[in-house]
Parts: structure tokens; C-alpha cells; sequence
């Protein structure tokens, strides 16, 4: 079931890019990458890493999109790796246990059930393009240690206006 979280700001290192449904990979991929220039500079993730959508222009297939690793403090970038900050406020949030394939359903719970509540996302929408303030898949569990992920536990976390 969802609920409504406060978040405090949290900073993370990604990599951004503009990508299409079928160029995903592209992005998702680097995740990996971000965790190991972290290990090299002695620091270790502060939690799951994710995904964060900027835009989402789904008629076109146009997508813009951060994979990204938080961090327990502040840290320069280097190159194509960004520093960032996720930002504070209040955010709806529901956890979905299996395939990551499946999230779509649970996105779309997920939107229905913020509309019945009568809440606002921190969202804008022109010419069909989503703008979001900070849209979060955050990938909970490690495939190395489970493999199948049928098993895995990702949160969504949209934050509400």
C-alpha cells in the first residue's frame, strides 16, 4: 500500500542521459560504473542506487533520465559523473517486491491511488512532456548477492507539490 514520506535531501553522484525505451540500457547500465569510482575514492553507497526521470515524453520515446548512487556526504564530480542532490520534501511511496518489468503496474497503482487522495505532483506537463522534480525507481536489493530478480525490491518514490 502506498504512503506519504518526508525525505531530508540527499546527495548522489549520476550519470544523465537522453535516451529512448529501447536505448535504456544506455543509462541503466552505468550504475555499476558509479559504484566503482566511488569504491576507488574509498566511499561506499549510502543506500540503493536508482533511477530518477527527469522528462518522460512517452508519444515521441523520448526520455531523460539519471542513474545515480547516494552518498553519506557531499562529493565532487569527475567528468561525465555529476554531483547532485535529491531534493527534500514530501513524497508518495510504495515498494514493489519481484520483476523489475512489472513496475509499470505498480506506477500506474501508484498514480491512481496519489489522484484519489486528491494530491499534486511535483510535476509540470507541456506538448505531452512530463517534468518531474524528483521521480525515483530505487533498486533495494544487490544482484550479486540475489540473482533472480524475481526476488528484488525496488521503492518508487515520486515526490508530491
Amino acid at each position: 500500500m502506498p504512503e506519504i514520506i518526508e525525505q531530508p535531501a540527499r546527495p548522489y553522484v549520476g550519470v544523465r542521459r537522453h535516451i529512448t525505451m529501447t536505448t535504456f540500457g544506455e543509462v541503466a547500465d552505468r550504475i555499476s560504473e558509479l559504484i566503482g569510482w566511488l569504491a576507488e575514492r574509498g566511499l561506499a553507497p549510502a543506500a540503493g542506487p536508482f533511477l530518477r526521470y527527469h522528462s518522460i515524453d512517452m508519444a515521441a520515446d523520448r526520455l531523460e533520465v539519471e542513474a545515480g548512487v547516494p552518498v553519506a556526504e557531499p562529493v565532487e564530480g569527475e567528468g561525465e559523473i555529476l554531483a547532485g542532490e535529491l531534493p527534500a520534501g514530501r513524497y508518495a511511496t510504495v515498494t514493489h517486491h519481484g520483476h523489475p518489468d512489472q513496475l509499470a503496474g505498480v506506477i500506474g497503482d501508484l498514480l491512481k491511488w496519489t489522484a484519489e487522495q486528491g494530491l499534486e505532483w511535483d510535476m509540470t506537463e507541456a506538448d505531452g512532456v512530463e517534468r518531474w522534480g524528483c521521480r525515483l525507481e530505487i533498486y533495494n536489493t544487490d544482484p550479486r548477492v540475489e540473482p533472480d530478480p524475481n526476488n528484488w525490491d525496488t521503492d518508487l518514490q515520486f515526490r508530491l507539490a
